[in-house]
């Protein structure tokens, strides 16, 4: 895969992308990330990129053509062009699952009070945000996504990372880990986990991971088709939780 970011501040994303499980991937020649400053396409003898907003208002706009000509230096037939905005829809682990899929990404950072919108209605495919509120720019949301997306080639995470249990993949939240030592200042691991019985630590995983998404992200259970089995246990948490009151 190649992604390519665009951004006015591209040196945020070299030691943050090149370590850990995302630096392995670039080692390994999974993935070729592309770090592209908006400023080397512009006209500008000052490098400017921004102006004022036509109809008046605070802050700053991004300019169309210096965003647009380095769009069209990075672009491929394959490219598929994402704007980082708080206007976009909720990032979310189907989408990252989706744009693991393509050959070619190209992630544009806006900054200032956005970019013009001419550029977002004929040279941008999808906009996305990491939720409902405003951060500096988007090169915070940018990174988010592509350790969410790159961690889910083939081949980038080992055998033991596999991301096949973690929270989100199947809709719900993960179930507790737990590691040595077995008594932590009284606090002990679930003695199930200890029994060696597979079957059983499954059933107990499944159940905790319910339990888990019911206290915390009870939103998630409403998009879920959750199997019979799945359906007993949720009935059963909602009871003990009742119980309580």
């Amino acid at each position: 895969m190649k992604i390519s970011i665009l951004s006015l501040f591209p040196d945020m994303f070299k030691s943050v992308l090149g370590e850990s499980i995302i630096g392995r991937a670039i080692e390994n020649n999974i993935v070729e990330l592309k770090y592209i400053n908006i400023r080397d396409f512009s006209n500008d003898k000052h490098n400017r990129v921004d102006d004022y907003p036509f109809g008046g208002g605070p802050g700053m706009v991004m300019k169309p053509e210096p965003i647009y000509r380095a769009i069209e230096h990075v672009k491929s037939d394959y490219s598929r062009v994402i704007y980082l905005s708080p206007k976009g829809k909720v990032f979310n682990q189907s989408m990252a699952n989706e744009l693991s899929r393509e050959k070619d990404l190209v992630f544009l950072c806006g900054h200032y009070e956005g970019i013009d919108n001419r550029i977002i209605e004929n040279y941008v495919d999808d906009i996305i945000s990491l939720g409902d509120y405003v951060l500096t720019g988007g090169e915070i949301p940018a990174m988010v996504m592509i350790d969410s997306i790159v961690r889910l080639l083939p081949g980038v995470l080992k055998s033991d990372e596999s991301f096949i249990d973690e929270s989100h993949y199947n809709g719900l939240l993960e179930y507790p880990q737990y590691t040595r030592p077995r008594e932590f200042k009284g606090h002990e691991v679930p003695e199930i986990l200890l029994s060696g019985n597979h079957k059983k630590i499954d059933e107990w995983r499944k159940y905790e991971s319910i339990k888990l998404t019911y206290k915390n992200r009870p939103d998630l259970l409403e998009n879920i088709n959750l199997s019979l089995e799945e359906k007993r246990y949720l009935d059963k948490i909602e009871q003990e939780e009742k119980n309580k009151l």
